[in-house]
């Protein structure tokens, strides 16, 4: 059975047909790539995969359950879609802090050792504000992954972080993978995709489109 399955799903946004009839599947446990020109409809395709936006036709399942009809979200979902947005006044830890205390799941501890993980020490006091670019996408992936969720939608996660830190976010997601988490990401990066991902698709004629 699929961990997630779009079924004939059709879907227009701002005016512009991105989907039609279209059916695709995902398993669990395994990496997959989404490659597409800018406006094709990856983060429209990511957002009705996590209940954001429902398609016109058609059904999004996750866990054989139907998004809209008998579930509005669905659970163990980490994601980066889009700039995340955070208290600029606050340190990335009081962000992250702050965002853990909704499920109140894990502790100070994880969230540390998370931030640790991606490469953004917990000890800079910098406000959020004054974050560079690369610094504000890794503390969007601690936020996608802190909570050991089962499922990442990562819409190109590699934006504005130099080589090392590309490099070591590979190898995050890889060790993710390896641990039984699912992941469907986007990257403009060819290379990216060839490395992570088992297997690709791409968005083309309001179809996904197999090419691994």
């Amino acid at each position: 059975m699929s961990l997630i399955e779009l079924n004939n799903v059709s879907k227009s946004y701002k005016g512009l047909t991105l989907f039609e009839n279209t059916t695709v599947s995902f398993e669990k446990g395994k990496i997959y790539g989404i490659v597409g020109h800018n406006g094709s409809g990856k983060s429209v395709l990511f957002k009705m995969i996590c209940g954001f936006v429902f398609p016109d036709q058609g059904g999004v399942f996750v866990n054989g359950e139907e998004l809209g009809k008998n579930k509005r979200f669905p659970e163990n979902f980490g994601i980066i879609i889009e700039r995340p947005g955070y208290l600029g006044d606050k340190t990335g830890f009081e962000n992250l802090r702050y965002l853990a205390d909704i499920q109140n799941k894990i502790s100070d501890e994880k969230i540390k050792e998370t931030l640790e993980k991606v490469g953004l020490p917990h000890t800079i006091k910098q406000k959020v504000k004054n974050y560079s670019l690369g610094m504000k996408q890794k503390l969007a992936i601690a936020q996608a992954i802190m909570e050991d969720q089962e499922i990442l939608l990562l819409d190109e996660p590699f934006n504005g972080l130099d080589i090392d830190s590309v490099q070591n976010i590979r190898r995050v997601i890889k060790s993710l993978n390896e641990e039984g988490k699912t992941i469907i990401l986007t990257s403009h990066n060819n290379e990216d995709i060839e490395i992570l991902c088992q297997h690709v698709f791409r968005i083309r004629n309001y179809n996904l489109e197999q090419l691994k």
